[in-house]
């Protein structure tokens, strides 16, 4: 988990990044993980609309 700016230099503006661009998220992991879409169902979706 990053930050996303950096990633577009590489995807380009129409690339999909999944990152975290804020900070201050305080629940269990796989809360905070599901609320910022680290999921194998979200991240298989995004690759899947490229």
């Amino acid at each position: 988990m990053a930050a996303t700016q950096p990633w577009y230099k590489y995807v380009g503006l129409d690339g999909k990044v999944i990152g975290i661009d804020t900070f201050g998220a305080s629940a269990p992991a796989s809360e905070v993980i599901e609320h910022y879409g680290f999921t194998v169902d979200n991240i298989v979706n995004t690759v899947n609309h490229l």
